[in-house]
């Protein structure tokens, strides 16, 4: 039996694999939060892998809080780079394949066509410098990682946007909401399914790929749709980025084109609207944070 060792188990991401993983009983599976193994420190990621000899590590640990980074740069880089290098190297040392999640926001989001993975990166934010740094070092320490670029992750499980717009439209009358910033929406459960396909692939295809749903959308289409899903009366005002500053710059346009990903490993993407309705639809039935 195969073993999967999944980190930042808690995450978004994480919480998705865990629900995912009894479809999945051709593999062992052991989820490991931060306070499990602390992924900064070499010797205790050593450990771990040399007790469960993992024949997969898929990463999904990451200091995710965009604008705290700002001020957090240390915690931040120790999180989103440093120790990325160590699960790398640890992995490639224990012929181990190794799966590490990566961003957007890589990109400067100046461009006006979906961003392929061989286009130019230049970070706005140090969340997204970190993310890049942590690409880097994967890629160093080990040649045969498979690195997944995604955006605007939305789940049932933590904190992210669509749970915010569902909380704000029913405790408001009315809200604004940043319709100048253009990219794609992806449901956590989708990005887990597709890991996992990535690990059943008859053949291991190292490098860095592209993944969303797919959808071209602001902030603002994102909104309105979530309050036509729930028949909301909350009135969505256009805002421009101008008027809402945040500490950290985001890209004003981060669609990625996902082709790379889905004729590598035969990957189907779903539709936005499509995942956006199941994941409120699972939300509707369960009490999940």
């Amino acid at each position: 039996m195969k073993k999967i060792l999944v980190t930042g188990a808690n995450g978004q991401l994480g919480k998705e694999l865990r629900d995912l993983a009894a479809q999945f009983s051709a593999y062992e599976f052991l989820f490991l939060s931060r306070e499990d193994m602390p992924i900064h420190h070499f010797e205790l990621v050593r450990h771990f892998f040399d007790q469960f000899k993992p024949d997969f590590c898929i990463n999904c640990a990451a200091y995710t809080a965009v604008d705290k980074a700002e001020s957090e740069t240390e915690l931040a880089k120790l999180i989103n780079a440093e120790s990325v290098g160590i699960l790398s190297a640890v992995a490639a040392e224990a012929d181990c394949r190794f799966v590490h999640i990566s961003t957007d926001y890589v990109y400067s989001g100046d461009g006006s066509r979906p961003y392929v993975e061989t286009d130019p990166t230049r970070p706005l934010s140090v969340y997204g410098k970190t993310k890049l740094d942590g690409e880097i070092a994967a890629i160093k320490n080990d040649p045969l990682a498979v690195i997944i670029r995604t955006s605007w992750v939305y789940s049932v499980y933590g904190h992210n946007f669509v749970k915010t717009m569902l909380r704000l439209m029913k405790d408001r009358p009315e809200i604004s909401v940043v319709s100048d910033q253009i990219g794609s929406p992806t449901y956590a459960a989708d990005l887990a399914f597709c890991i996992m396909h990535i690990i059943g692939s008859e053949a291991w295809h190292p490098g860095l790929y592209n993944f969303s749903n797919e959808g071209e959308i602001s902030w603002f289409e994102f909104a309105l749709e979530i309050g036509k899903l729930t028949a909301s009366s909350c009135i969505v005002h256009p805002i421009p980025t101008s008027a809402y500053p945040t500490p950290a710059q985001r890209p004003l346009y981060s669609v990625m084109d996902k082709h790379k990903i889905c004729q590598t490993f035969g990957i189907e993407l779903k539709n936005w609207k499509e995942s956006l309705l199941k994941c409120i639809n699972n939300l509707n039935s369960s009490n999940k944070n």
